[in-house]
């Protein structure tokens, strides 16, 4: 749970700058007009900039925020006279300021003569957001990693051309997360380019079990010797994975699938379908040292691999027609954290902020400021301020959006 207490009176601003502070937002503000600076000098002048200021960067940052709650096609809408305009908020920044501010923005405005990484423009941002995750908020003992669901909106995609879906599926990351499973708090965030010629780019590893076993081993890089349980998917799923990790005082439990994984070390004959039919509930185990390999049977034929569970263990899996389904407890324990992990999805994914910019930086940061608001709704709902004002999500976006512009409304909105 949450590290430090909040007030009673806490707004939505305060929990989100736990993670995004005044500090970070000054920086922005330099960045961003020593950008401007040295762009105006290669390129001409520009009569139209002034110097950005804090009140105008919290502002800029708000509306497009404010696009996570009302989907619109371009965050430029807000100012249009039509169905995505949004009046109330419109009249605090002029629509042709906002652009001037959109064209400059930056996070990090130079490259260093020592900087190779690809997200360099957005590292130092990573960085502090990560810090603000580790010391606000203390995971349980299971978590998941996973590619968090960015859902679309349906409206949206319906007003799309074929060119512009195209362009939106070519995305040149991927997205991946630590997550605690039994609150939905996102404890760690990895971006992976997809191009790229380094050591860990795609074009050094061509097979995908060894870029998502990398991709873990960065999630889990502060979570040793924790006693950790992971829950993991069939990809990143792998004998030496759980083994390695093991060294280090994390425990796993994966799902297997002999055509995404990686079965290096696993005996043939368990991944192999039995001859014999079987009754739903019935299971196969082999063992070796802490680690036990699991085939159940369950309209089908499911394997698991697991260090955290005692594979003799009962569980039980309750379905609403079939009733109860017998299992070993470590799948009973991946049904029921992945479960978690698909209300996150369908309760948050759908309040990624919705402004697509063509930079993959920019595409980076807008995801981990969503990321960001979600974590700061999740500890706001586990503290004393929710017991005096229940906001459901997009009333504690729509809060926020108000904070950010400086707008002194401070009635729930309905």
């Amino acid at each position: 749970g949450p590290t430090r207490k909040m007030p009673l009176t806490a707004s939505a601003m305060d929990f989100f700058q736990l993670f995004v502070p005044d500090n970070v937002l000054k920086n922005m503000v330099v960045q961003t007009n020593m950008y401007a600076k040295k762009y105006q000098e290669r390129f001409g002048s520009d009569d139209a900039w002034i110097d950005v200021t804090l009140t105008e960067m919290k502002a800029f940052l708000g509306y497009v925020i404010s696009t996570s709650i009302h989907h619109c096609e371009s965050v430029l809408s807000i100012w249009s006279s039509g169905f995505y305009s949004n009046k109330s908020i419109a009249l605090i920044m002029t629509q042709s300021r906002f652009e001037k501010i959109l064209k400059y923005f930056h996070i990090v405005a130079f490259r260093s003569s020592q900087t190779t990484h690809g997200l360099y423009k957005i590292q130092p941002f990573l960085d502090s957001l990560q810090n603000g995750f580790d010391s606000a908020f203390r995971p349980s003992q299971a978590q998941v990693l996973h590619e968090p669901l960015i859902d679309e909106d349906p409206v949206f995609i319906a007003t799309c051309t074929e060119r512009e879906l195209r362009k939106r599926k070519k995305r040149k990351f991927s997205l991946w997360v630590r997550q605690c499973s039994s609150t939905g708090f996102i404890c760690q965030i990895y971006v992976h380019l997809k191009e790229g010629s380094g050591a860990d780019g795609l074009d050094a590893l061509k097979n995908k079990p060894q870029l998502h076993s990398m991709v873990a081993k960065s999630l889990c890089q502060n979570a040793s010797g924790k006693n950790y349980i992971i829950f993991t998917g069939p990809s990143i799923t792998s004998l030496n994975l759980f083994e390695e990790f093991e060294k280090q005082g994390i425990y796993c439990c994966g799902l297997l699938s002999t055509r995404k994984s990686d079965c290096t070390g696993l005996p043939p004959s368990m991944l192999n379908n039995p001859e014999t039919p079987q009754s739903r509930g019935q299971y196969r185990i082999r063992m070796k040292g802490n680690m036990s390999l699991i085939c159940w049977y369950n309209k089908g034929h499911f394997r698991f691999l697991t260090n955290a569970y005692s594979p003799v263990q009962q569980g039980v899996i309750i379905k609403r027609k079939s009733g109860e389904i017998p299992c070993p407890l470590a799948v009973e324990a991946f049904a029921a954290h992945l479960s978690y992990i698909c209300k996150y999805d369908d309760k948050y994914s759908k309040y990624f902020i919705s402004h697509k910019p063509n930079k993959t930086w920019q595409q980076v940061f807008w995801f981990a400021i969503s990321i960001a608001i979600n974590n700061a709704y999740i500890l706001y709902k586990m503290s004393e301020a929710y017991h005096v004002t229940r906001y459901s999500r997009a009333q504690f976006g729509e809060r926020l959006v108000k904070e950010l512009l400086g707008l002194e409304d401070t009635s729930p909105s309905h």
